[in-house]
């Protein structure tokens, strides 16, 4: 549920009207299938690494155990830097749905993370529900206006896919090359949708018996994906036409968000003050995940000795207080839109989370590989691990590459004649020098080498594991147990 809460912000609410004004409602549909299907590659092979060796900071301690000690640093200090501009990000995105902006959020996502992150789940849990009962809600809306069962609304069934087009009508050129790039660019929009999936086992440490229950979240990402994200997106590009000019507004205002669109075409008044009332939430359980990614892989920076050693201080319940202070006050970033507008600054920040997701998701896919090289080398075999993902090594190789991919062709529209921008394309590869200058600038200056893949410690975690067994989990029979592997397990 940690995973669904983190997945689900503003990005679905809001960022999905730019997808369907560009890419048309089957493109949208197209794109965010595809990296559903990305993201559930990354959170099984995560799943997998966390499992072996369930450290707080996760793959950041793993690149350090499994790669080499200057990647750890480098994505380390990513992971720090990306929630510093994702959390600004939900901030804005809220004032452009809402129309006002409110310090309550910020204050109550730096107190949950102050606290026990026992209370974190809690928190989190009532988060995702409120998550899923709108969408859920959305969903049956959205069907029966569809369907004709709005009063004095005609059916649509699948008109809005017939005209305007499934497809958008062309974005930056006209023409079928046009209709490609607006479904391009839905890769970079749906990126940042799913950022924050890799904090179910950023507090593995903190987790309760983590080695069964990081790859049980992770097996069920693919359904709550499938029926949050993917049925969602299908039945609000059935009500809501690509060319409705309110998803081309600029105002930052309500407007602009499809769920919105959809109920004002309805002539459902009170639905929108429902949706927006929901947004904020959402914004505040993303911010939580955005809090708890960047404290967290700070504080396993700073046990590392590649960030300060006052950021390992702890309180009394072991929650890295000042690294949560570190983070919370990079919020004021959001501010910036009081001057750029909240829809470009949201644009800026948006962009910027996707791409320091995409790294992370590169260095999982990485990590993921040398363990499976490690194993071949030292003779280990694959029942050895605590848990096993499926179609290993072919899933780390599909996160690692297509990763990079999008990495470095996410900002391609700044390169058509007459699009360029510094501030667009600085936000859409910023990272990757980052990434670099990090990467080799800790080599050279701690002189450290790649693990050797007969060093790799894979034998000494699966040791650990074994002398640490966990309870097995108590199966449900029955509808209470099909329920519970769907919703709370």
């Amino acid at each position: 549920m940690i995973a669904l809460a983190g997945a689900i912000g503003t990005g679905l609410f809001l960022g999905s009207g730019k997808s369907i004004q560009r890419a048309g409602p089957v493109g949208t549909l197209i794109g965010y299938a595809i990296i559903g299907g990305l993201v559930i590659c990354v959170m099984l092979c995560l799943a997998e690494l966390s499992a072996l060796a369930p450290v707080s900071g996760a793959y950041v301690r793993h690149a350090e155990y499994f790669v080499d000690p200057a990647l750890s640093f480098a994505i380390g200090w990513v992971a720090v830097y990306g929630p510093c501009v994702s959390v600004p990000s939900e901030w804005v995105a809220v004032s452009t749905i809402v129309r006002y902006w409110t310090d309550l959020h910020s204050v109550v996502s730096f107190l949950t993370n102050i606290f026990l992150i026992r209370i974190f789940g809690e928190v989190e849990l009532v988060s995702a529900m409120l998550k899923i009962a709108l969408i859920i809600g959305l969903i049956f809306f959205g069907l029966i206006y569809d369907l004709g069962g709005v009063p004095g609304q005609p059916r649509l069934g699948f008109w809005y896919w017939v005209e305007p087009g499934a497809f958008g009508e062309g974005y930056l050129v006209q023409g079928s090359v046009g209709r490609f790039c607006g479904f391009f660019s839905v890769f970079v929009n749906a990126v940042y949708s799913f950022a924050g999936v890799e904090t179910t086992s950023i507090a593995a440490a903190e987790t309760k018996n983590p080695r069964r229950n990081i790859p049980r979240a992770a097996k069920h990402i693919f359904v709550r994906v499938f029926v949050f994200y993917i049925l969602s997106l299908f039945v609000v590009g059935l009500i809501v036409p690509s060319n409705d000019p309110r998803l081309l507004t600029s105002t930052g205002n309500a407007a602009q968000s499809p769920f919105v669109i959809a109920a004002q075409k309805a002539g459902v008044r009170v639905l929108p003050s429902i949706i927006n009332a929901v947004v904020i939430t959402s914004a505040w359980s993303s911010g939580n995940h955005g809090l708890l990614q960047g404290s967290r892989s700070l504080y396993a920076l700073a046990l590392e000795s590649k960030a300060p050693a006052f950021f390992q201080r702890t309180s009394r319940w072991g929650i890295p207080y000042l690294c949560v202070i570190f983070q919370s006050s990079f919020m004021f970033l959001a501010y910036m839109s009081l001057n750029s507008g909240s829809n470009t600054v949201f644009g800026w920040l948006s962009n910027l989370t996707a791409s320091s997701t995409l790294a992370v998701w590169i260095v999982i896919g990485i990590c993921s590989l040398r363990v499976r090289r490690a194993m071949a080398v030292q003779g280990i075999p694959q029942h050895e691990l605590p848990y096993s993902a499926p179609l290993q090594p072919y899933l780390a190789h599909v996160v690692l590459w297509f990763s990079c991919f999008i990495m470095l062709t996410g900002g391609f529209y700044v390169f058509v004649d007459g699009q360029w921008d510094v501030s667009d394309f600085f936000s859409s590869y910023f990272t990757i020098p980052l990434c670099l200058v990090l990467y080799f600038g800790w080599k050279a200056f701690k002189k450290t080498s790649i693990v050797p893949l007969d060093k790799v410690p894979v034998a000494a975690f699966i040791a650990i594991a074994k002398a640490n067994p966990e309870p097995p989990l108590r199966k449900r029979k029955g509808v209470v147990g099909w329920l519970g592997r769907f919703w709370w397990d």
